[in-house]
């Protein structure tokens, strides 16, 4: 989505005490600003996205058809390194984290998804993602997304996720629904690419709904 990159100042979020949230596989105490917990799945595993990503990402992530309605993703392999490395020192700040998507069987990252933290409302979180096309239309999406926002909930500490989509942008916001987020409003002209204005979707979703919904997905995740 249209999250690549960030550079704002974000501050840390608390944890939140509510209703109990299934969970995937064995449960982390570790402090995530310390370093991201591999969240695996049979088709994908997410993790902490390392220098050696760099020329997979920059091949994946850079073609007209996955960066036509996202922010403009660095345009070399030295770029996409400066920002692993920014944001790592985010994760550390614990403002952001950034995971890498490695589908199964293989050993670098082909898209990512992001989470960033709201300074003005720490109980509301800001996330997107991005996702080779080669990768589309096989459900890698769907079980990253439902560990990542897991993660988000139990982890961040958040009681709500945003994410724009732009209005043209049929396969981001599909997706979107596809997970249980909710269209809340328009947001009139809020992305600019290529010195045009476009209208984006705000896509929510609420901690106490998403732990409703995947207590019926739980049997059947993939």
């Amino acid at each position: 989505m249209e999250m690549m990159p960030h550079h704002q100042t974000d501050a840390e979020s608390p944890r939140a005490a509510r209703m109990p949230l299934p969970t995937f596989g064995p449960v982390t105490t570790r402090d995530w600003r310390a370093g991201l917990p591999t969240l695996a799945a049979p088709s994908c595993t997410l993790r902490e996205l390392t220098l050696s990503d760099a020329p997979s990402l920059c091949a994946h992530l850079t073609t007209e058809e996955v960066a036509r309605f996202i922010s403009p993703p660095p345009a070399s392999v030295e770029g996409f390194e400066d920002f692993i490395r920014w944001a790592h020192r985010r994760r550390a700040q614990g403002r952001y984290v950034c995971f890498g998507v490695v589908p199964a069987g293989q050993t670098h990252a082909v898209g990512m998804f992001q989470v960033r933290l709201f300074e003005a409302d720490p109980s509301t979180a800001e996330w997107g993602f991005v996702l080779g096309a080669a990768y589309w239309g096989t459900g890698i999406f769907v079980a990253g997304a439902r560990r990542l926002l897991t993660f988000a909930f139990t982890q961040l500490g958040v009681q709500r996720v945003e994410a724009r989509s732009v209005l043209e942008n049929g396969r981001g916001n599909g997706a979107l629904r596809k997970v249980g987020a909710v269209q809340e409003t328009v947001l009139q002209g809020s992305f600019e690419r290529d010195g045009k204005r476009l209208d984006q979707a705000l896509w929510v979703i609420a901690r106490d709904s998403w732990a409703a919904g995947l207590r019926t997905w739980r049997q059947t995740v993939h």
